[in-house]
């Protein structure tokens, strides 16, 4: 049964890699502040991208890209993402990939039909970008929602922190004020790669 927000190809291999390596990174230096502190997730080491990414960079290049270009800033960016955020929650309906495409996983652009959690991501980076913001900025992360259901959002690198635009809420707020467990992320170096996070909900600072 598909709920809302909730994709399972990623999460089988992402909780498995996510826990196996909560306990090495416990004593890590970025595990030394708690994560209500800290305005920046922090990556922990390379991992395997989540299923149904496969493809996703050849698909769509400005997904995995770097600019390096400047951004908007301040409350100027905050506004642009705000109003990108609603518009696409506003459009887009929520459909599973096994409803859409017979198959548990595949990330890809919303269709007339709709999309899921990774799909209203992807449109929301590509909107943004469309508008001036780098793509470095601009980074998937798969997560637990506060009820524990995997979910994938959309990280937002702001000069104050990270924030998340999010398709099971309108508002967008600073990564710690979730209350998600964040899993890992595309690598802000090269996003065509994933790191682990491991911070935040269940897995606390």
């Amino acid at each position: 049964m598909w709920k809302r927000g909730t994709t399972y190809g990623f999460w089988t291999r992402g909780l498995r890699v996510g826990l196996a390596l909560a306990l090495s990174c416990a004593f890590l230096p970025n595990h030394a502040l708690s994560a209500s502190k800290r305005p920046y997730l922090q990556l922990v080491k390379d991992v395997s991208a989540p299923d149904g990414f496969s493809g996703v960079c050849g698909r769509y290049s400005w997904a995995c890209a770097r600019s390096g270009t400047a951004s908007p800033k301040g409350q100027e960016l905050l506004a642009l993402a705000d109003r990108v955020n609603l518009a696409i929650n506003r459009r887009v309906r929520e459909v599973s990939d096994q409803a859409q495409y017979n198959r548990k996983e595949y990330w890809a652009l919303p269709t007339a039909r709709g999309g899921d959690c990774e799909d209203f991501a992807l449109a929301k980076k590509q909107a943004l970008i469309a508008q001036g913001v780098a793509p470095e900025q601009l980074l998937i992360a798969t997560v637990l929602d506060r009820k524990k259901n995997p979910h994938a959002v959309l990280v937002l690198r702001t000069d104050a922190g990270d924030v998340i635009l999010d398709n099971l809420t309108n508002r967008i707020v600073g990564w710690n004020q979730t209350g998600y467990t964040f899993l890992r992320m595309q690598n802000p170096a090269a996003p065509n790669r994933w790191s682990a996070l491991l911070t935040g909900g269940i897995l606390g600072g």
